[in-house]
């Protein structure tokens, strides 16, 4: 009796191994890119990363409690987490607080000293910056957002979300429609049809509908303009950056005070030089 139930468990843990493989071959047929099973992730690593992305510049510190609420961890795995990152010197510790420490910048710098991208977009940036004397940055799409992975001030203040790694919105600013514009139909479409779009000032595009047009017609345009969407008295354009193979692997801007130039002076002075720059970066790319 027991070696048949062991073997109709066993039956039964190889059925749903099969239905769990067909889903993920399901999932790689449906996006063309091959999904890892789920015997091949290991989850104390995402959880750890969890704790690290659940400190911002809103909460920069963070209690036990809170770090379990933010990340959907038991208290006691976020105290067990929280107490293994600090152990790495990744986090610090004051009393009940927890913080993040300088340390975790060495996972950043390994991504900008290993990438290729932002070592052969650095150089083009600081040219364009100081050319037209205005701020310039190259990001990347990631979900909701755009991640910057080189900027350059031209000797000018620093524009707020202007840092390498900094996180900006993607609906509200040019750098993140042109980026948009660059995916199929499809996953544009379900992109605005899954999320819930913030309003950051008063000119803030938020209706999907209007998304759409303004993402299609980046798309047949080539760039995208946005006027202090993101922030009152900025006004940014965008072009993406392509591959010697024609793919978009990022996007490139220029950051513009709206007391320093108005729109049709930003497309007639701040255009030719930022597609001069894309076709220099296609080549390199």
């Amino acid at each position: 009796m027991y070696a048949r139930k062991s073997l109709g468990a066993y039956r039964n843990k190889l059925s749903m191994t099969a239905v769990s493989e067909l889903e993920e071959d399901a999932l790689e047929a449906a996006t063309g890119v091959q999904a890892p099973l789920k015997r091949d992730l290991v989850a104390g690593l995402e959880k750890g990363l969890a704790v690290i992305e659940a400190f911002d510049q809103e909460r920069p510190r963070l209690t036990i409690s809170q770090v379990a609420e933010r990340t959907g961890l038991t208290r006691a795995a976020a105290r067990r987490y929280l107490l293994t990152l600090m152990h790495l010197g990744f986090v610090s510790q004051d009393r009940k607080m927890f913080a993040l420490t300088p340390k975790v910048l060495s996972l950043a710098q390994s991504y900008l000293h290993s990438a290729r991208l932002p070592r052969i977009v650095e150089p083009e940036l600081s040219k364009l910056a100081m050319m037209l004397k205005e701020a310039s940055a190259a990001c990347v799409l990631d979900g909701l957002d755009v991640v910057v992975v080189s900027a350059a001030s031209a000797g000018r203040l620093p524009i707020p979300g202007l840092q390498p790694g900094k996180r900006v919105p993607a609906h509200c600013t040019s750098i993140g429609r042109v980026l948009l514009a660059s995916l199929p139909t499809e996953q544009i479409d379900n992109w605005l049809a899954q999320n819930v779009f913030v309003p950051h000032t008063s000119h803030t595009i938020t209706q999907p509908e209007r998304l759409r047009i303004e993402i299609a017609r980046a798309r047949a345009q080539g760039y995208a303009f946005t006027d202090q969407e993101f922030t009152l008295g900025l006004r940014t354009i965008a072009v993406p950056l392509l591959n010697h193979r024609g793919d978009v692997v990022a996007a490139l801007n220029l950051c513009v005070p709206a007391a320093r130039m108005s729109v049709e002076e930003m497309i007639d002075q701040c255009l030719p030089p930022l597609l001069q720059t894309q076709a220099h970066l296609k080549v390199l790319l």
